[in-house]
């Protein structure tokens, strides 16, 4: 049997994107690497119970610019209107604006976008 065992993006901050990550979503450092075969800097995050991981990755040498609406994240969350209002305490911006009425009846869902643009989507499950 296949298993699906990361998803890797590149970012333009390797510690701010590791703190963002943790800070706001719950993920953990499960591994790092400062220098790979190809020269990158690379970490792998996990969010405990998953076998998946996000693999962040940074080189000096790599400019990112992430176009709007390329990809997405899902993080499926137990109460979503009680994490949106921790992350909106911590200042984060949950979007759209009316999530809370778009989404009041069947599956609740909302976005946040991370540091170098990628959307995350946070789903009530």
């Amino acid at each position: 049997m296949y298993k699906f065992l990361h998803t890797r993006v590149r970012v333009s901050d390797l510690e701010r994107s590791i703190n963002w990550y943790c800070d706001n979503l719950g993920f953990q450092v499960k591994s790092r690497n400062d220098k790979s075969p190809a020269g990158n800097r690379i970490v792998h995050l996990e969010l405990p119970g998953n076998e998946h991981t996000l693999e962040l990755t940074w080189s000096a040498d790599y400019k990112l610019a992430v176009p709007e609406d390329l990809m997405h994240f899902a993080i499926g969350v137990p109460d979503l209107t009680a994490f949106c209002e921790e992350l909106e305490a911590k200042g984060i911006e949950i979007w759209p604006s009316n999530w809370r009425e778009a989404f009041a009846e069947g599956r609740k869902m909302a976005f946040i976008t991370d540091p170098d643009n990628y959307e995350v989507e946070l789903l009530e499950r």
